[in-house]
């Protein structure tokens, strides 16, 4: 495994490939737990999770599962949307109170006494945010939560929190064929604010799915960027999730990229990655950007 690095400014150490435990579904099932104590033996030591993800359900798995290596992981969960009673969907409630009253069944369902970083589950720029800021501080002070962080891909949010609060870290897509955060990532950097990169792997589409329009991209564009990633691989030995993971990772301001996987057998497919890491020289990160076109936010600003 790779040398820890700290998460932004503050004194987590974590690993640089994490696991996104969302595509962990229907409970502590045994291919679950399997997968959960696979990654942590492989070196894996940051798992993401949602109190949304099936109504609290994965944190109760995550809990129930990392609880004996405990101190030895970091957990991460978000805050921020609110299960509706006949469970059809969910609301944003993002207030103060909420987030403090929230806190506490997120400490139960993960059984632990502390989270080591709340990430605000999403946001827009009419939220109460200076409210939110003090409802993390509060819980930073009271010590159920070590860090927090934000879950968010608008650039104005981000911005916002960025100047105003304390957080050490924004979870959000990046990778080769969604460059938008680039906008931002400068600005983060610059603050000690670390970057989780979620969607390096694009989804398959560059690895071993059919070619299809991703965003604002078309099919043709992403087979042109498939062939790019192809080629590269070929001539670097590495294969194409090993090349996908060091590009996102390759940008200063991306501390660690958060994967998500279903069986061992992804999962295995990520141990060539964490074992032998490649790291990108810059004509090798132009070669996979040739003819790509970069994206702008147009819309969640």
């Amino acid at each position: 495994m790779t040398a820890l690095t700290k998460l932004g400014h503050s004194e987590l150490k974590i690993a640089p490939i994490g696991l996104g435990t969302m595509s962990l579904k229907y409970g502590a099932t045994k291919q679950n737990i399997e997968v959960l104590q696979h990654a942590f033996d492989l070196g894996i030591n940051y798992f993401d999770t949602a109190d949304l993800y099936e109504r609290g359900m994965n944190e109760d798995m995550i809990g129930q599962v990392l609880a004996p290596m405990r101190d030895k992981v970091i957990l991460a969960t978000k805050v921020g949307n609110q299960w509706r009673s006949d469970g059809s969907a969910w609301d944003w409630k993002a207030s103060k109170s909420y987030i403090i009253k929230a806190v506490d069944a997120s400490l139960t369902r993960l059984s632990t006494d502390y989270i080591d970083l709340y990430q605000l589950h999403g946001g827009t720029i009419d939220d109460p945010i200076d409210e939110i800021i003090e409802a993390f501080e509060q819980l930073v002070k009271d010590g159920k939560i070590r860090y927090y962080g934000l879950s968010s891909i608008r650039p104005n949010v981000i911005k916002e929190y960025a100047t105003k609060s304390n957080m050490t870290s924004v979870m959000m897509q990046y990778n080769l064929l969604d460059r938008r955060p680039e906008e931002i990532l400068p600005i983060l950097k610059s603050k000690n604010i670390s970057v989780i990169s979620r969607g390096a792997l694009t989804q398959g589409v560059l690895i071993d799915k059919p070619a299809r329009s991703y965003l604002q991209l078309t099919s043709g564009e992403v087979g042109h960027a498939r062939r790019n990633v192809e080629k590269l691989a070929s001539s670097l030995k590495v294969s194409k999730t090993q090349l996908l993971l060091a590009y996102a990772l390759g940008h200063p301001a991306v501390d660690i990229a958060a994967v998500g996987v279903r069986t061992l057998a992804q999962l295995n497919e990520l141990k060539e990655v964490i074992e032998r890491p490649v790291i990108l020289a810059e004509n090798d990160r132009a070669a996979l950007e040739q003819g790509i076109r970069k994206l702008i936010y147009t819309e969640h600003l």
